[in-house]
């Protein structure tokens, strides 16, 4: 009898093949004709600089040895090491690969560039599942991790931050790892989204969620869409940016219809109660069984009835098979890379707007780098000074990616890449690069 695969089977292995880096300098090679850029610098921005690979043993709780894979991507620096670190967070993840830090690396160079930040771009990983993992074991394949990266980081070369798997506890343990290993001084600056009583910022563990909120409520006032005072929203993962993002748009009001995390979704066409949401979650670690609430599929979630759809969690969950049933009006990309082109190019046909990830959730680059400013002048700012910042940044930069969707680029992620190419093009030539 011959067997059948089902539709989620198919999508699944679909996404499974897609290659992220790839995904991404297709969008590259769409976006450097609305520039100047010259196209040996297209060629060079499409290359990582430096790929480090690393196999290295840890002992497991129960005496095993067990080997992890760890990966570092630098990206581009248009302005150099020693006057501007790389910068970009470390991922653990079962799945994660060398293909998909390298989108990330360069998502996170055309980000800096889009928020104007003097930083490179720059990714790390280290495949593991921390679900499974002990506090301890944790901890150990940290701190071997970074013996394993030795001196291809630092406060002046590529910094650290959190992403998916990893905490403000991992750069605890970076920072005192590489401390141990260089004159033993405390460095504070070798890592962002640490603990404030380690020298990290008020506001980063919710930088991203803000960030996407302020860009939002920008887009929101500048463009007009005709969505209600008090939209509804479905957010697809219910992480750390995710859950703030959920927590910032309950205090403005907004409904909040369905919420997804790795275990599977919840619905209320009347609104979730979010911060009982919060507390079922840390009780139960799913927001799996929330009482009151309708269990939907992870695919259903993305289709909801609803006026903004958060996509926050990994890449290339919007797809060409879910694009066409997508029932917001806005998408907000709080997740790095989660439209593949296929979907782009779909939703914009359909009218449905995307504010493309190196804009949306850019808010966490940008106060880590605070961090680094903070930390490079023993300076520490209060909260609402972070967050005054924080909104400046923002407003500012959906200006210029407004100004130069409304008036030159018509379709919103084009329109991001050209304002991130455009400057990137200028410090390079200002450098005698040409």
């Amino acid at each position: 009898m011959k067997s059948s695969i089902s539709q989620q089977e198919k999508e699944e292995k679909s996404m499974s093949q897609r290659n992220p880096f790839t995904d991404a300098l297709s969008v590259l090679d769409r976006a450097a004709p609305h520039t100047a850029i010259p196209p040996w610098m297209l060629q060079l921005l499409k290359r990582p600089s430096r790929i480090l690979v690393s196999e290295f043993p840890v002992r497991m709780d129960d005496g095993r040895i067990e080997f992890f894979t760890g990966i570092r991507v630098r990206h581009r620096n248009p302005y150099s090491t020693g006057a501007a670190p790389y910068k970009g967070g470390i991922r653990y993840h079962p799945a994660v690969s060398i293909d998909e830090v390298k989108a990330l690396a360069l998502w996170m160079t055309l980000k800096c560039a889009v928020m104007g930040l003097p930083l490179g771009g720059a990714k790390g990983a280290v495949v593991c599942n921390p679900k499974e993992l002990s506090h301890h074991e944790l901890e150990e394949i940290t701190r071997t991790y970074v013996r394993a990266l030795g001196p291809n980081i630092g406060p002046t070369i590529d910094v650290p931050a959190p992403d998916v798997g990893t905490n403000e506890d991992v750069m605890a343990w970076i920072m005192d790892e590489y401390s141990r290993h260089h004159q033993g001084e405390t460095t504070l600056s070798v890592v962002t989204g640490k603990p404030v009583s380690l020298g990290g910022s008020f506001g980063r563990a919710t930088a991203t969620a803000r960030g996407g909120q302020f860009v939002l409520e920008n887009f929101i006032g500048l463009a007009q869409p005709k969505i209600p005072q008090t939209p509804r929203v479905a957010i697809e993962g219910f992480g750390n940016a995710g859950a703030n993002f959920a927590m910032f748009a309950a205090k403005l009001g907004w409904t909040i219809v369905g919420v997804s995390d790795s275990s599977g979704a919840v619905s209320r066409a009347e609104g979730l109660d979010v911060p009982a949401l919060l507390a079922h979650k840390r009780k139960t670690d799913s927001v799996v069984g929330f009482p009151g609430s309708q269990a939907v599929s992870q695919k259903e979630l993305l289709v909801l009835p609803c006026d903004i759809l958060v996509p926050a969690a990994l890449e290339g969950s919007i797809t060409r098979e879910n694009a066409p049933h997508i029932q917001a009006k806005i998408i907000l990309e709080l997740a790095n890379g989660p439209t593949t082109p296929e979907a782009d190019e779909i939703l914009n046909q359909r009218g449905v707007t995307i504010i493309p990830d190196i804009l949306a959730n850019a808010g966490g680059v940008t106060v880590s780098y605070f961090e680094l400013v903070q930390g490079n002048n023993l300076d520490r700012w209060h909260e609402d000074k972070v967050d005054q910042e924080l909104a400046y940044y923002m407003r500012t930069n959906t200006e210029a990616w407004f100004k130069i969707l409304s008036t030159r680029v018509p379709e919103p992620r084009l329109a991001a890449y050209v304002l991130a190419l455009e400057r990137l093009v200028e410090p390079m030539r200002k450098r005698g690069f040409e």
